[in-house]
């Protein structure tokens, strides 16, 4: 089957922070493939490209979990309603905050793992019974910070390293069954995370010879050829795939020091701008 023509067996496609970044880009994409599905996006802020006939945008702060309860009803409720078919499920919201734990705000790293953890794992949970029913795929945009401790996002990366093991042991706890999960892990990617993190701009760019950030639309490309190749894994581009392999190979206290070297460098260079 051709990678254009696996997507039409969605007919419900949901997307957590689509109005931005990744998200935004694996919609756009998606749309290209199959503009008549049910598509949704569950996002504080409203996106500004057009959804479709069938789609809809719903305002919520999945970081509240009785926002997030009451969406997953509503979202249920919709899949029942729409045609036969599979159910894509897209949990990318989430966000970072850069700089050492002990002058971070407390609130803002407890809403971090509210979003980045909780809010996935809740809004799978609600939403697996329908789709066992129906069948389809569960997508957690992780990250390449997964694969190593990151001082100076300490949380950020350890909120990842959760999404990439859980996604990974869904899958085998799914095994057998119509849904399977895949974890997305890209590497620095130019969007707005980088400024909401802390960075006056992305590190590692490639105006800086860095050459390791992507595009949003490039990772999207990843996520829809890695839905399609009914992969369990998938982290973008070559380079971050060497950073990864390495990161997960060495000495766990040694990557963390090294982590730690590059990450204050970064900082060190942001406030020279």
């Amino acid at each position: 089957m051709k990678h254009s023509e696996y997507f039409n067996r969605f007919t419900v496609i949901i997307v957590t922070g689509g109005s931005s970044g990744i998200g935004c880009s694996i919609i756009k994409a998606i749309q290209k493939l199959n503009p008549d599905a049910c598509l949704c996006n569950l996002s504080r802020s409203k996106p500004d490209i057009f959804l479709g006939n069938n789609g809809k945008h719903y305002p919520v702060d999945l970081s509240d979990s009785a926002a997030l309860s009451e969406i997953a009803e509503t979202l249920r409720a919709r899949i029942e309603s729409a045609p036969a078919g599979e159910v894509l499920l897209v949990n990318n919201s989430g966000f970072g905050d850069y700089g050492r734990m002990p002058d971070l705000n407390i609130d803002k790293q407890l809403s971090m793992i509210d979003l980045n953890v909780r809010a996935v794992v809740d809004l799978t949970a609600r939403l697996l019974p329908s789709m066992l029913e129906r069948g389809g795929v569960v997508v957690n945009i992780a990250s390449t910070a997964a694969f190593q401790p990151t001082p100076f996002l300490a949380t950020y990366g350890a909120s990842k390293a959760f999404v990439r093991n859980w996604s990974l042991a869904l899958n085998e706890d799914l095994r057998g069954t119509k849904v399977r999960t895949l974890a997305v892990c890209p590497g620095p990617t130019r969007s707005n995370f980088f400024k909401a993190a802390g960075f006056h701009s992305p590190p590692m760019n490639k105006g800086a010879g860095g050459g390791l950030d992507m595009t949003a639309d490039e990772v999207a490309d990843y996520t829809l050829r890695a839905i399609a190749g009914r992969k369990s894994l998938v982290v973008t581009g070559w380079k971050n795939r060497c950073i990864a392999f390495f990161g997960s190979k060495m000495p766990i206290v040694a990557v963390t020091r090294i982590g730690a070297i590059i990450l204050r460098k970064m900082r060190l260079e942001q406030h020279k701008k």
